[in-house]
């Protein structure tokens, strides 16, 4: 079964100065879903927006909202994002202690749940976690900062799990690949096994509009 390619670009690239502007491009470049970086300061060395954000944004833009919870004990604060409007919302595996119930917890509410994992957490978490996600994203940069270079063992990575999911019939799950995507490697990417692709600087950097269509068009070129 072949995965749909999503177009995800993350708002902490965005001018917060401009942002309405800024969803509105994404959505006339044909993004499909927005990307939302929480961060706390905690979990990862930066600090960036919260509910109230995803609140505003939620009334601008028919797109999905996908946060992604870069913070410690996020169980706490999963009815807050649903709440303000989130439509997907991932959680670290390596600050969780019960990462099933969070998971149920998530699904409760009947929106997208999902796995992140750091470049250097081990598969095993996604393996065991699987059946319980609708999506798994695989940090292709070390989280906390936006215009990272893309770490290219997470190929071999992607790769992995793509198999292995496959084998398991659990086709239907997304992989997300989050950071250093530009228009010049994602078709790598996907070609990796990725369809769900998170772009910050690749997107905002430039003409908007065009990027988004560049992304897709490269992206769409390595679907198998």
């Amino acid at each position: 079964m072949k995965r749909q390619i999503k177009i995800a670009p993350s708002l902490l690239s965005a001018n917060f100065a401009n942002l309405a502007d800024d969803v509105k491009k994404c959505e006339k470049g044909g993004a499909d879903i927005l990307h939302c970086d929480i961060m706390d300061g905690h979990f990862v060395p930066n600090i960036t927006i919260g509910p109230l954000i995803v609140r505003a944004i939620k009334p601008i833009t028919k797109l999905p909202l996908n946060c992604h919870l870069m913070i410690e004990e996020p169980e706490k604060y999963i009815d807050e994002f649903v709440n303000a409007g989130a439509d997907y919302i991932s959680i670290h595996v390596e600050c969780q202690k019960h990462l099933h119930r969070t998971l149920s917890l998530i699904k409760s509410y009947n929106i997208k749940a999902g796995i992140a994992l750091n470049p250097l957490t081990p598969l095993d978490y996604a393996f065991d976690a699987a059946e319980y996600c609708d999506f798994i994203l695989l940090m292709s940069v070390n989280p906390g900062f936006g215009g990272q270079k893309f770490i290219k063992s997470t190929l071999k990575k992607c790769e992995t799990l793509t198999n292995f999911l496959n084998k398991n019939k659990l086709e239907h799950i997304d992989i997300e690949v989050d950071g250093g995507i530009k228009i010049d490697n994602v078709a790598d990417i996907v070609s990796a096994g990725a369809n769900m692709l998170v772009s910050g600087s690749g997107v905002f950097e430039g003409d908007v509009i065009s990027n988004i269509k560049q992304l897709r068009a490269n992206a769409e070129t390595a679907v198998k």
